[in-house]
Order: structure tokens, then sequence, then C-alpha cells
């Protein structure tokens, strides 16, 4: 009786977690998804803006300095973006609520005056630190407050992106390679799945996805063919985040000065467009993901994009790096999987998948993203592209403060942060 009274117990107590997790969870993907909708809405009005008025690109320096300036005043000049989001669930550090407005603002900026940027990285931060603010309000304790974090991060991107599955996982398995937080998963689900229904409530996501019409099914010659576009995307991968890394310590070393280090590089950022002729770089470049999945090709994009990101990002803007990442992916496989005997769209997609794979060490994230965004036909090549790009991109990564606990070659701890 003793034993079975104590089971029944634990059966009780479990299903009252089980209930507390999903009303926590959609109470935070409601909440969440709201900020997201109107950041979406921040976002596109900044770049329909900017579009508009294309001579905003001259306030680039501007926009920098405003931006310092913003978290300058609100005592969050070091503030360490999202990787202080990654802090946050793995030691249990606190984030600080007004870190939701200073993204939300700064990062329109960025996009009203023309910064290479994405949004969803960005969001990270947004969701993170609002369901951070929520936990303390209901008082939970640290473990406790670190799968609150994970719902705010699974929320915030998947209204943004509309990729519920993606965003779930990805707020699982970013903060530590090689171990996953599966007590997570119903809180990180329900939160994603709640904030993508409250976005498309209000018209987002309703047709999303990219158009790829000319995907191919698994054969035995385009394993090869796949595996060695997945080796390049590899090597593309190392470089943007060696680029992405790079870009804040030149302008540390030589323009120390936060404001001058902001204005130097909207300075640039602005060279770069006017040598360019056209914006084709500026801002996160959805539209130009299109262009080229439905045919184009511009081969230098990859690597001017790269370019534009880390000088922007570098310089003090603020942004996400997720769309950016998509957009080098896409560009570099449209150009050189033709090459290797694949579908020009495909290879796109594949290279979408893969790049965003290597820089963030993210495969199964990685694998949900393709089926969300593509469909299922041809997922064993994507996982296949995903998976050989996971295992060569080495310790590299887009977060200085993610993890990698086991090593990508054979089964043994290794312990150490991304490079």
């Amino acid at each position: 009786m003793p034993q079975l009274y104590e089971r029944m117990r634990e059966h009780v107590i479990e299903g009252l977690t089980f209930i507390k997790w999903l009303l926590y969870s959609c109470l935070i993907g409601v909440i969440v998804g709201l900020v997201a909708v109107a950041f979406h809405e921040g976002i596109n009005w900044a770049s329909q803006t900017r579009g508009g008025h294309p001579w905003v690109i001259f306030l680039l320096p501007l926009g920098g300095m405003a931006i310092v300036l913003l978290y300058r005043v609100c005592g969050m000049e070091k503030d360490r973006g999202t990787n202080l989001v990654l802090v946050a669930v793995r030691d249990a550090e606190r984030l600080k609520l007004r870190t939701a407005p200073l993204i939300f603002l700064s990062t329109i900026i960025t996009h009203l005056v023309g910064g290479s940027a994405g949004r969803e990285g960005a969001a990270l931060q947004l969701g993170a630190s609002l369901s951070a603010y929520i936990g303390q309000k209901l008082r939970l304790d640290e473990k406790d407050g670190r799968t609150v974090v994970m719902c705010g991060m699974a929320a915030a991107f998947s209204a943004l992106f509309g990729t519920p599955l993606t965003a779930a996982v990805f707020a699982m398995e970013v903060v530590t390679v090689g171990r996953m937080y599966y007590a997570a998963i119903v809180p990180c689900l329900a939160s994603s799945l709640s904030a993508v229904l409250t976005a498309q409530r209000f018209g987002l996501h309703i047709e999303d996805g990219y158009p790829v019409s000319d995907a191919i099914e698994l054969d035995p010659a385009t394993i090869f063919q796949v595996a060695a576009l997945g080796l390049l995307c590899a090597g593309l991968s190392i470089v943007f985040c060696k680029a992405m890394h790079t870009a804040p310590k030149l302008y540390g070393k030589y323009f120390p000065n936060p404001l001058v280090r902001a204005a130097v590089g909207g300075g640039l950022v602005l060279a770069l467009t006017l040598l360019a002729g056209a914006q084709t770089y500026n801002g996160a470049g959805d539209g130009v993901i299109r262009q080229l999945l439905a045919g184009g090709t511009i081969p230098e994009a990859f690597l001017l994009k790269i370019l534009f990101t880390a000088l922007t990002l570098g310089a003090g803007f603020r942004g996400g790096e997720i769309v950016p990442v998509l957009f080098t992916g896409c560009a570099f496989g449209t150009w050189v999987g033709p090459m290797l005997g694949l579908p020009h769209g495909f290879s796109g997609a594949l290279g979408m998948a893969a790049v965003f794979c290597g820089a963030t060490n993210c495969p199964l994230t990685s694998v949900l993203l393709a089926y969300e965004l593509f469909g299922g036909v041809g997922l064993p090549l994507y996982a296949l592209c995903c998976g050989v790009s996971y295992m060569l991109s080495g310790y590299h990564g887009l977060y200085s403060e993610q993890k990698i606990i086991y090593s990508k070659f054979k089964p043994e701890w290794v312990d150490k942060k991304a490079e």
C-alpha cells in the first residue's frame, strides 16, 4: 500500500506539472506572439519606408550612433546580445526586461537605414527577455526559469519565421551542442505553436515558405553530389562565422569609441551600397532569396552579404544573423549546385539549410527548417547535406557562448565554446 500510494502521488504531481507548463507556455506563446507581430510590422514599415525613400540609407552613420546612444542611456552598452540568452539558459543568468524594447527599437532602426541584418536572432533576445520577466512574476525557481527562457526563444522565433517545429527544437538544441534539454520539449512546443497561431490570427505566415519546384528524390548519384555541396557549405559557414567574430575585434582595435565605431561602420556600409549600385544587400534580403530560388544567380552575392552583415553588426548595429546566413547559403547554393549537377532551386534550398547548420551547429533544427520551409520532397538529401556541413564545420559557430559538449568526429567529451 505505501508503494502504491507513493506511485499515485508521483503521477498526480507529474500531471499537475504537465498542466502547469501547458498553461505557462501557452501564456508566454500568446504574449510573445503579440509582441512579435508588432515587431514584424515595425520591420516591414522600416523596409517599406526605405524602399519608398532610398535616400534614407545616407542616414546609416546616424542610425548606428543612435543605437549606441540608446543602449548607453539604458545602461546596456555592453549587452552581449544573443550570447547572453544562451548563458541565461545554461547558467541561469538573469535577463533584463529592458532588453526587449531596446532590441525592438534598435533592430527597426537598423532596417530603416539599411543595415544588413535579420530579425530572428533579435527575436530570440526579445522573446527570452519577455519570458524571463514573466517567469520572475510567476516566482519560478532557477530551473523552471531556464525552461521559461527557452519557451520565449521558441515563441518569438516561431511567430516571426512561421516554423513552429524548427523554433521549438532550436531553443533546446542551440545552447549546448550535444546535449538537448528534453524536459523543455512540451513547454517549447506549446509556446511555439501558440505563438505561430497568434501570428496567423493577424495575417502572418498564411502562405509562407519558399517555392522549390525542382527538388529531387534520393538516388545513388545525388548522394555524392549533395555530400560535396555539404562539404563546401561547411567551409562557407566557417567563413561566415569568422567574419562575424573578426569584424567587431577590428572595429574595437581601430575605433575604440563606440560612437565613432558605429559612424564608421555605417559609412562603410553606405559606401559599399553605393558601389553595388542597388540595395540588394541591405536589410535581411528575403526578397532576394526568393528571386534566387526562382532561377536567379548572382555569383558574388554570398561574399557580399557576408561583408555587409559583418560590417553592420560588428559596428554596433542590432539585428539577427539567421536570415543573412540563409541568404548566403542560398546565393552560394544556386551558384555552385548546378556545377555539381544539382537542380538550381533545390541547390539554393540545400545551401540555405546546410550553411545554417554549419553556422549554428544545430543539425536537427536544420532538417526541420528544410521540411517547414521547402516541404518533404528530398528531405533525406537535406538531412545528408546538413549532416556533412555539421560534421565538417568543426567547432566554429555564430554564438561564442554556445558550448559544444561532444566531439563531432567521435563519441567523446570535448566541452568547449564555439569559436
